[in-house]
This record gives C-alpha cells, sequence and structure tokens, in this order.
C-alpha cells in the first residue's frame, strides 16, 4: 500500500482557525474504512487538526464532545449515527508490536481512524487500509502553518476539489 499518492494538495495555514477550516472540510469527506496519518513536529498542529475534524463530524449529527490529546489515553473513540472515529497518538508507543492491543484494525472496520505520529509503527499502519490520508504539517513560523496532503485510494478523487 506503500506507493505514490494519487492525488496532492497543499494549502498554507495562516493562523489555528485556519487549522480549523482544514479539518472541518475533512470531517465533511471521511467515510468508513478511512485512515488519515497526522504527520509533524511538537506543536505542528496535529492535534489541533484532528480536534477541529472530530468535532465537526459530531456537529454535523447534532453532537458535542470534548476532545482531549490521546497522549495518555493513546487511544480516544467518539461516536455518530453516521460512524466511529478513533482518534490515536503513537507518541509514547515504543514496539509496533504494542498497537494490536490497541484493536486499530477493528477501528478501521467501523470507522475512521486519525493517527498521530504514525511513523513509530509506519509499516503497521499503512496496511490497515487502501483509503489513506497522509497529512504533514509544517511549522513555518509562530502561528503560520504548511499543510500537504497526500490522498491514496478513495482519497484523491474525495480530494479533488477541496477548499478551506
Amino acid at each position: 500500500m506503500d506507493g505514490k499518492p494519487a492525488a496532492i494538495l497543499e494549502f498554507d495555514l495562516p493562523s489555528e482557525a485556519a487549522t480549523r477550516r482544514l479539518g472541518a472540510a475533512l470531517a465533511r469527506l471521511v467515510a468508513p474504512g478511512d485512515l488519515l496519518l497526522l504527520r509533524g513536529d511538537l506543536g505542528a498542529g496535529k492535534t489541533a487538526l484532528a480536534r477541529a475534524l472530530v468535532q465537526s463530524h459530531l456537529g454535523q449529527h447534532g453532537l458535542s464532545d470534548d476532545v482531549p490529546s490521546p497522549s495518555f489515553t493513546l487511544v480516544q473513540t467518539y461516536e455518530s449515527p453516521a460512524l466511529l472515529v478513533t482518534h490515536v497518538d503513537l507518541y509514547r508507543v515504543e514496539d509496533p508490536s504494542e498497537l494490536r492491543e490497541l484493536g486499530l484494525a477493528e477501528a478501521v472496520d467501523e470507522g475512521v481512524v486519525i493517527v498521530e505520529w504514525p511513523e513509530r509503527a509506519e509499516r503497521e499502519i499503512q496496511r490497515l487500509s487502501r483509503d489513506r490520508l497522509d497529512i504533514s504539517l509544517t511549522l513555518v513560523r509562530e502561528g503560520m502553518r504548511h499543510a500537504r496532503l497526500e490522498g491514496f485510494g478513495s482519497w484523491a478523487a474525495r480530494l479533488e476539489g477541496l477548499t478551506i
């Protein structure tokens, strides 16, 4: 499932509000079986983007929930009538074999999985779904970020025309 992405989009995110708009735009596109991989240094905006996506998805269904970073719990789940959203933070994972205990394969089957720090278990994570969106966030300067979205599988068509 590695290989070249079928679609690539890039956005400058001049503020946290722009990062939230990107999350909200992606929330309208997620579907069961999706895998979203968030990459970037500490402070690049991975959790802010994931939080905006989850809150926007829940809001589309008249729901709301606090969306904390799963840094310590490793996994947080959110359920809507449309799908289960699983938010994962692998920063503290030291061995890819720990992933089996997290139940990520089942989570992808039931909904969408958002993974921060996927590079901690790259091979195992990428095998979870062919419908994958890789998002790389780069902190350009304080408050300014750059996002690069690479779509695999059905994400190629869904990214077409995405605006924030």
